[in-house]
């Protein structure tokens, strides 16, 4: 016995397969970016390939605060290295930081990066995270957005010292 040809299946296979290879090349063209925090100092001179590989080399995963100065008062500073997969084509992209120590995000606060070149790929933007918006010993997160679309993040860590308590109280006799 011969079987009959299913040829309306065969073009519904055909027509899912090509509809997502449809998708996937779409999905594989959107923008990504990938973010790098160093804490060293970034040499003036560096190509945008040596600006990578120098970002690569010196990215920080935990972020030190800067211990001069009185401890409610001090920061954390850092230079953010963004790379884009193309051009952003935008005047701005935003960054986003939330606290993530608890589990979900709680958001901090963010950071408005405004572009000459809307061919430019690479960008340094110096960062200073200052209290009491930023707890010492606490894990974060960085979000890179274009256009309100998340295209790159990053977790980090900030590390510092905490406000000392001493734990005893004194009173004045008029307060006795």
């Amino acid at each position: 016995m011969k079987r009959p040809k299913s040829s309306a299946a065969a073009l519904l296979i055909a027509a899912c397969l090509s509809a997502l290879a449809a998708v996937a090349p779409a999905a594989a063209g959107s923008l990504k970016a990938s973010v790098y925090l160093v804490q060293a100092a970034i040499p003036k001179t560096l190509s945008e390939h040596a600006l990578l590989g120098f970002a690569r080399g010196h990215a920080n995963k935990i972020l030190r605060e800067d211990p001069s100065g009185d401890v409610k008062s001090r920061k954390w500073k850092a230079d953010m290295v963004v790379s884009f997969n193309m051009p952003v084509g935008d005047l701005e992209f935003s960054v986003l930081f939330y606290d993530v120590h608890e589990g979900p995000r709680r958001f901090i606060d963010d950071l408005s990066a405004m572009l000459s070149d809307r061919k430019q790929k690479t960008f340094v933007q110096k960062l200073s995270l200052t209290r009491p918006q930023f707890k010492p010993n606490r894990n974060m997160e960085l979000v890179v957005t274009v256009r309100r679309e998340e295209v790159g993040k990053l977790r980090f860590g900030v590390v510092g010292e905490e406000i000392r308590r001493s734990g005893e109280v004194s009173f004045t006799d008029s307060e006795r």
